[in-house]
């Protein structure tokens, strides 16, 4: 078998990126390539401060806030807003004539704003934009990364593979190996329908590009708009891809976000929307003004009662098993192995918004 060695020195992304269209064209051997006996050093992520080793806690984005790239009064306000995930958005919030400026100021607001607990993602344009690459070359040269790169519009198994060695080009002149979470954006009927196979090859273009697919985020507006549908405030027209979406995010172990309310001031509404993502399996949901925050969140977050409940049919369970039950009844409800681990859920999520 072939052997590899990877000096600390040299990443495993600083040597695909010397060649992005090599890639490209062969995406088959180089993947073979690095799932041969490579020897790297241990990847590095930046969340919008000191560097840091890769951590596997579970990271809550109950509510992910948009805010527009080229807008810095808005995105210094976001420390104050407690909001879990802010998205510095280079795309649809930003004008084609501001998208320079956009990245500038999204590369300024990395290293000098202090965001707390709450964690730096940013949205780049997509790749059949031909901006995509522009945005991940300016944006990272910050010193202080983002934590999280979104992708929208993603429809096909090439886009992400041009994706994977654009950013494999982009990390090259950095020091130490960062590694970046990816939310893809599902915006299309096409996207829709090529769901399974994209996931599939963006998981398998992790081995050997700087990130770690995290989540995948519904963009209702464009959805509707790309299928002919009529937006209405229950949402119907967008059920079949909604449950689509939590289903594919759940069969890859991946985090689904919900869309976004437009009408911001609508907040009846809002928390009935929230509600009913939650209900579905959607882990969060996207925010377009910072009014919506703590009711997204409120509305991802376990009650304190469901927090008792679970601990309760956790211990409980624990004592059945002891008994050789494999099942048992609680609270009126006969429970076995999935109560356990619905149960379990609540518990990750309710400690890890704590944190």
């Amino acid at each position: 078998m072939m052997s590899l060695t990877v000096s600390g020195g040299i990443s495993r992304s600083r040597l695909i990126s010397r060649s992005p269209s090599f890639c490209l064209r062969n995406v088959s051997l180089v993947r073979a390539l690095f799932q041969t006996s490579v020897r790297i050093s241990a990847p590095l992520r930046s969340y919008c401060g000191t560097p840091g080793q890769h951590s596997s806690v579970y990271r809550p984005r109950r509510a992910l806030l948009f805010v527009a790239g080229n807008d810095e009064r808005k995105i210094r306000k976001v420390p104050s807003l407690d909001v879990d995930c802010v998205v510095m958005d280079c795309e649809d919030a930003v004008a084609p004539s501001k998208k320079d400026e956009a990245r500038t100021t999204v590369r300024r607001m990395l290293d000098e704003v202090d965001f707390g607990r709450t964690e730096c993602a940013v949205r780049i344009n997509s790749v059949d934009s031909g901006l995509a690459n522009d945005d991940l070359s300016a944006i990272l040269q910050a010193k202080k990364l983002p934590s999280a790169i979104l992708l929208p519009k993603v429809e096909s198994v090439e886009e992400m593979q041009t994706f994977a060695a654009n950013l494999n080009t982009a990390v090259a002149g950095i020091d130490y190996n960062p590694t970046f979470d990816l939310l893809a954006i599902l915006e299309s009927a096409k996207g829709l329908m090529n769901l399974q196979p994209i996931l599939q090859e963006t998981i398998s273009l992790s081995n050997m590009s700087p990130f770690r697919l995290a989540a995948l985020v519904f963009g209702s507006e464009d959805f509707a708009a790309d299928i002919g549908a009529s937006r209405t405030s229950d949402a119907t027209e967008l059920l079949y891809a909604r449950q689509k979406v939590v289903l594919a995010a759940k069969a890859f172990g991946l985090q689904a976000i919900d869309y976004a309310s437009v009408d911001f001031k609508d907040t009846e509404n809002l928390k009935r929307q929230a509600e009913e993502g939650a209900r579905f399996g959607f882990t969060g949901k996207v925010a377009i003004h910072p009014l919506q925050v703590p009711i997204v969140q409120q509305a991802f977050s376990p009650s304190p009662e469901r927090v008792v409940w679970a601990r309760g049919l956790i211990q409980a369970f624990q004592q059945h098993q002891q008994e050789g039950k494999g099942s048992f009844e609680y609270e009126g409800k006969v429970i076995y192995k999935p109560g356990l681990l619905q149960a379990q859920h609540i518990l990750q999520l309710a400690q890890s918004s704590e944190l």
